[in-house]
């Protein structure tokens, strides 16, 4: 179904007739680089004097998901369909040299190909692509908001338009925005250029770029000042723990959801998936060994008392809230507890990372209590606590100072 052949045709040469049989196919990953269960490009490749030529569809599958069509795909329908008709203007560019007695070039056929799309092509691309990614709910919506960013913003549509300028274009139209309207934060920009730089990675793979332009920006785009991570103190903590909101209200499933995060280290999104029967009680303590919802990681759990007074006021479960509610709630329970800054659900991973070092946990097991990757996303709270070692210190610098005077 996926192949065309032409007729032979004659090539006149210097000092004689060649003819040549031109064909043309679907492969999956002709250059065999694809992972074991990863996805793979699907590849347009036209055959002509014993030669292969490969024109990518940007359409990447499985290796099980293959066969001379896709198959066991939720969307095998549409992009078969689309398949077809790449396929077809293929044959139609080389028909079309066959009939001018031109050779056939498959570089200006993969140009004339793509620049044959609509000239906004960049974001429908995307789109589908989301769609591809197989990330969580949470990650795909930062995805989604990146391309309605991308709507607003208006410089990128065609591909042509993804430049290192356009780039710079778009970091400082983010940060203009958020001095005017302060709803896209930092670490939001930061956000949107890891998913745009992780779709034009796609893109260039599938040779849509000749090349992704944040190669050339590594490190330009940054969170900023890890250094400046929020955290509780203790006696913040204690705050916490003491406010007595209404009972049953939304403040009050608002401060236990967050209590039992101080005391886990859970994010808002694992927490929200925490599963009793996970944990196994050993010496009578809860431990439990589990993945990131988010990452994957594996970390390595167990189970304070604050954390079960939380349980088992709610069954052996914890308060389930939407993360817009609970940060709104937050908001109010942090002014009502005494707290001089806004509370925010990451917070409460903050704290304990920060809190469990304090009282000599080893930066290599907290590294495991969080689930990171690797230790240097951990050692941000060290340098976190090093800095409020040295506020200390100037305390007490001041301090003799004056008693010198």
């Amino acid at each position: 179904m996926f192949t065309i052949c032409f007729p032979k045709r004659e090539m006149v040469g210097k000092h004689k007739k060649l003819k040549t049989m031109i064909t043309s196919c679907i492969v999956f990953d002709h250059r065999g680089r694809t992972k074991k269960g990863a996805e793979g490009p699907l590849e347009i490749r036209v055959t002509s004097d014993r030669r292969s030529y490969y024109i990518n569809t940007g359409v990447r599958v499985r290796a099980r998901q293959w066969t001379d069509r896709i198959i066991n795909h939720p969307q095998a329908e549409t992009l078969n369909e689309q398949l077809e008709i790449l396929l077809r203007k293929v044959g139609k560019e080389v028909n079309a040299a066959l009939k001018a007695h031109r050779d056939v070039n498959v570089a200006e056929i993969r140009k004339k190909i793509y620049s044959a799309a609509s000239e906004d092509e960049v974001l429908p691309w995307m789109r589908s692509e989301i769609e591809r990614l197989g990330v969580v709910d949470g990650t795909r919506k930062h995805y989604v908001s990146l391309v309605k960013r991308l709507e607003e913003f208006e410089l990128i549509r065609d591909w042509s338009d993804v430049t290192v300028d356009n780039i710079y274009k778009l970091d400082a139209w983010l940060r203009e925005m958020n001095g005017r309207s302060g709803k896209i934060t930092g670490g939001a920009v930061y956000n949107y250029h890891k998913c745009l730089r992780s779709l034009l990675g796609r893109a260039e793979r599938s040779e849509l770029i000749p090349v992704n332009p944040y190669n050339r920006l590594r490190g330009v785009f940054s969170k900023g000042d890890r250094e400046n991570t929020e955290y509780l103190t203790e006696d913040e903590m204690e705050l916490i723990r003491k406010f007595s909101p209404a009972p049953g209200s939304f403040m009050e499933r608002a401060r236990d959801l967050f209590i039992f995060q101080m005391y886990t280290g859970l994010s808002y999104s694992d927490a929200q998936a925490f599963d009793i029967s996970s944990y196994k009680k050993i010496k009578g303590k809860w431990c439990a060994i589990g993945s990131r919802i988010k990452t994957g990681v594996p970390y390595v759990n167990q189970l304070l008392p604050p954390a079960v007074e939380v349980l088992e006021r709610y069954g052996m479960s914890v308060p389930k809230m939407t993360n817009q509610v609970y940060n709104r709630e937050l908001k109010h329970v942090g002014q009502a507890a005494g707290i001089t800054y806004p509370l925010h659900s990451h917070l409460a991973r903050h704290t304990f990372a920060t809190y469990m070092l304090a009282h000599g946990v080893k930066i290599e097991n907290l590294a495991k209590m969080l689930g990171h990757a690797n230790i240097k996303q951990t050692q941000r709270y060290a340098k976190v606590l090093a800095q409020s070692v040295r506020d200390e210190f100037n305390k007490i610098d001041k301090l003799l100072k004056k008693k010198k005077k």
